[in-house]
């Protein structure tokens, strides 16, 4: 299945199939499918690569978060998952 790139200002890029996409990016709580999403190994991978100072300038842009909320690296993926499903799927 092709795979697309999310969009990313401090090189937190993101490979991530339309399919896979889509699952996370729906009406309601999406933190189980992200975290499902978050296991597949092309993820993983990807998800290694990511830098968590660059990754929390980048969430830090958003405004949404506070800056202790964004000193938890983990959660933070979670969120740039989420984010760049939802960028995937609208760009489609």
């Amino acid at each position: 299945m092709k795979t697309r790139w999310n969009s990313s200002n401090y090189g937190n890029d993101l490979k991530i199939t339309l399919r896979d996409a889509e699952s996370c990016s729906h009406a309601g709580q999406c933190d189980e499918d992200v975290k499902i999403l978050m296991d597949k190994p092309y993820i993983k991978k990807q998800l290694k690569n990511i830098n968590p100072e660059q990754l929390k300038k980048e969430l830090n842009e958003f405004g949404a978060w506070d800056e202790d909320a964004l000193n938890n690296h983990e959660d933070n993926l979670m969120r740039w998952i989420w984010i760049s499903d939802g960028d995937i799927v609208e760009g489609k």
